[in-house]
């Protein structure tokens, strides 16, 4: 059995988001949320990765994160 802690650390580019937080979501730009896609493929990831170099915590933040 493999467990892995997924921490999705950011504004989600979703549909939702769009609608509730316009302003917000039009000021971060390309790459400044999540895409769900991403999200999805990281998830896959750790699903099929090699059981040689497992990893138990994976970290997702946008590209153009401000710190």
């Amino acid at each position: 059995m493999h467990i892995a802690h997924i921490v999705v650390d950011g504004i989600i580019n979703s549909q939702r988001a769009k609608q509730y937080f316009p302003d917000h979501m039009n000021s971060l730009g390309e790459d400044g949320a999540l895409s769900t896609d991403a999200i999805a493929d990281a998830f896959v990831y750790i699903h099929n990765q090699d059981r040689t170099a497992w990893t138990h915590e994976l970290d997702l933040r946008p590209f153009r994160e401000n710190w």
